[in-house]
């Protein structure tokens, strides 16, 4: 039987940027902005979401990803009980809730690198932190030098073989399970964080919680190496996020076609079994409608992020269709404050509503979608359609990147006396073991095969 996260559709949201909270932390008061997220959690259900990743939410100076208080939910956004009130509420709609763990660096004003910077040499945080040398400097001129993540010295790297350090941090993890009752981790730079430690958090959490997630952000290198049996349960699947738009762009299936082969084909994939987190768009890249030089490819995309294998994530705003562009280093025009009213009312792209809640549907309805094994029927340089294979039953997928209807051929991967397209409610014949069908100019088609 699957696990929650196996066959889960997730919503992410960034929460400074969703409630309008101001950039930098500077409010003596705390402002209950969580509060406002309660209408989201029935727009969640709606579109199928069966848990959210909710993100950065504890006390820090400005953008979330500088702790300050890895206990206390930021002032900017209400205080611990807004946040167990969350939870609840999500939990009681069916819906679970994964938060941020940002354990690769902290913020500058975290009570150990206060400590370092007061007592110096005397601190007993002086190992807390990587390659302290009190014979060199940064810009902020406290007479001594730490690593910090890319070179952003606001971000002091956490030095992690430290067992002060691991056992702070999983304590943490420990008092969110028992404070706020959440369900998984989503493990910021784990790409950075050294790999017993992420080996000591699994083991932590599995005490803690049954069937508790954790998903690490891994933008290069191979996934396998971050998941496993004793490792993480998932991670970002970049290298899916770049095909999915550029093989849009360029009328290229075969780039999205050979990076699936390359992860899940039956025959030789190399992340076979693993459960990777799919996404078009997060909190760190343009939106998709900046990315696809045709806004029309927003359908076909969409309908590969939910049947193609992996765990699909919808970024809060991406189900209407919303733009945001990054400029330089800046990232708020991907983190916007929405009106959740108004956008319903006036989505950018209304066309995506209903094709969201109908593929959430489908895959809680089609195991075949989150064990099925993948097996391409038809590809070209603009048109695509494979199955997703489990025992006698399929589902079947066609995309077209094309500005022209095109008629295609489909093999049917399994016995069936026709087809039923899920998105129209069309049934088509299946003759001579083969779907016969026309899709329109940027657009998609999923079958599943009836049997009788």
């Amino acid at each position: 039987m699957a696990k929650w996260y196996e066959e889960a559709v997730f919503y992410h949201i960034y929460p400074l940027g969703l409630t309008g909270a101001p950039k930098y932390n500077t409010e003596q008061e705390t402002v209950h902005r969580l509060r406002n997220l309660d209408p989201w959690v029935a727009h969640m259900k709606e579109y199928g979401a069966t848990a959210v990743y909710i993100g950065p939410l504890f006390e820090s100076a400005s953008h979330g990803y500088d702790t300050r208080d890895y206990r206390l939910v930021d002032r900017r956004l209400g205080d611990n009980e807004d946040f167990r009130h969350f939870v609840d509420l999500c939990h009681e709609n069916g819906i679970r809730v994964v938060v941020d763990g940002v354990f690769n660096h902290t913020g500058r004003e975290f009570f150990a690198f206060q400590d370092l910077k007061e007592k110096r040499e005397q601190s007993r945080y002086r190992w807390w932190y990587q390659d302290v040398s009190f014979e060199g400097n940064t810009h902020y001129n406290d007479g001594f030098y730490y690593k910090a993540w890319r070179n952003c010295f606001e971000l002091a790297n956490l030095n992690l073989y430290d067992e002060g350090v691991r056992q702070y941090l999983f304590d943490v993890v420990r008092f969110w399970i028992d404070t706020f009752d959440i369900d998984g981790i989503r493990l910021d730079c784990a790409d950075c964080l050294e790999f017993n430690f992420m080996r000591g958090l699994r083991r932590v959490v599995d005490a803690e919680k049954e069937d508790f997630w954790l998903m690490g952000e891994v933008i290069h290198g191979d996934y396998a190496r971050w998941t496993g049996e004793d490792m993480l349960h998932s991670v970002t699947n970049y290298e899916l996020h770049k095909g999915l738009y550029s093989g849009h762009n360029d009328h290229n299936y075969f780039e999205i076609a050979h990076t699936i082969r390359r992860q899940f084909d039956a025959n030789g994939g190399i992340y076979r079994g693993r459960r990777l987190y799919s996404f078009v768009e997060n909190h760190d890249v343009d939106r998709l409608v900046n990315k696809l030089n045709n806004q029309d490819h927003l359908v076909p995309v969409y309908t590969l992020l939910y049947t193609l294998p992996g765990i699909p994530s919808i970024y809060y705003g991406g189900e209407w269709g919303v733009e945001g562009k990054k400029e330089g280093p800046n990232d708020d025009f991907l983190r916007p404050c929405l009106d959740l009213e108004k956008m319903e009312k006036e989505p950018p792209h209304p066309e995506l509503r209903e094709l969201l809640i109908k593929l959430a549907k489908l895959r809680g309805e089609s195991p075949a979608l989150v064990d099925g094994e993948y097996r391409e029927l038809l590809l070209t340089n603009r048109q695509y359609a494979f199955a997703r294979i489990l025992g006698e039953t399929a589902v079947v997928t066609a995309v077209n990147n094309d500005e022209n209807p095109a008629g295609v051929d489909i093999p049917c991967p399994v016995e069936g006396s026709k087809a039923l397209e899920v998105l129209t409610g069309e049934i088509l014949p299946i003759e001579n073991g083969r779907i016969h069908l026309e899709i329109s100019a940027g657009g998609s088609a999923v079958f599943k095969i009836v049997q009788e």
